[in-house]
């Protein structure tokens, strides 16, 4: 489960009904919501919160590096909760979800000093593709 709601109240951050109603919407684990999904699912807790005020918060809470803004294929961009556990992406080609994985290894180590070209390696975003289990039994 993502300690999103803990994580903000130690950083002191402003908790406002509305910010507080999209950080609950956001916590959880495997959770990569569109803006509109979160926007739809902080409506059903909040009825009067704005769409630019969830955009808005998404917009500082990835500022803060609280949550990951998730983007695959043309597809819109998705929010991901779980900033602070390195970790990377599998996603369905057809239906889109997503699923973090946590596989072992260290992928920086398995670039060899030959295909870096002189770059000096800090981060490793890894995409896996493929078919749920819903889309490939459809």
């Amino acid at each position: 489960m993502s300690d999103l709601l803990e994580r903000l109240r130690g950083r002191g951050w402003r908790m406002t009904a509305q910010r507080r109603v999209v950080a609950e919407v956001l916590d959880g684990e495997h959770v990569h919501l569109t803006a509109d999904e979160v926007h739809a699912r902080a409506v059903a807790k909040l009825p009067e919160i704005s769409r630019a005020t969830v955009y808005n918060t998404l917009g500082e809470l990835v500022s803060l590096g609280e949550v990951l803004e998730v983007a695959t294929d043309k597809r819109a961009k998705r929010y991901d909760p779980n900033a602070h556990r390195p970790h990377h992406h599998l996603v369905c080609a057809q239906c889109g979800s997503i699923r973090d994985v946590h596989p072992t290894g260290n992928p920086l180590a398995d670039l060899p000093d030959t295909e870096r070209f002189g770059f000096t390696v800090s981060d490793v975003e890894v995409t896996y593709r493929g078919l749920c289990p819903n889309c490939a039994s459809a």
